[in-house]
């Protein structure tokens, strides 16, 4: 009999096999991203120093959209994060899909992110 696996639990088991090799630093921080069915999420981290450099979602009063759960919304937020990574001085980072496959949401944030200035 084979058992069904929660979707969430393997993401969670591949983010944390990516995460082993993957940190950031001061001068090249992660851009984490986080993909619920609502809404999305970007942070910029220094792993070294434990802080979140810059940070954007669709739950942010900076957020200007029509729809919180989709690809238009992910584009604007890889946008924004990066507006707000370039003001803080960041321009390389780290990706670090969060276990998510690359396509649709996360795809859409990543390549709006590398528009917008970020490096990676």
């Amino acid at each position: 009999m084979i058992t069904k696996q929660d979707k969430n639990a393997v993401r969670k088991k591949r983010h944390a096999r990516v995460r082993r090799n993957l940190y950031g630093t001061a001068e090249r921080p992660r851009l984490n991203v986080y993909r619920s069915n609502k809404h999305i999420y970007a942070q910029l981290i220094d792993d070294l120093n434990g802080v979140t450099v810059a940070s954007a979602s669709t739950v942010d009063k900076d957020f200007n959209g029509e729809g919180t759960g989709n690809v238009a919304a992910a584009q604007k937020v890889g946008e924004l994060v990066a507006k707000r990574a370039v003001e803080k001085g960041v321009e390389t980072v780290v990706f670090d899909r969060g276990g998510y496959l690359y396509h649709g949401r996360v795809k859409a944030l990543a390549e709006a992110a590398r528009e917008a200035g970020l490096k990676f």
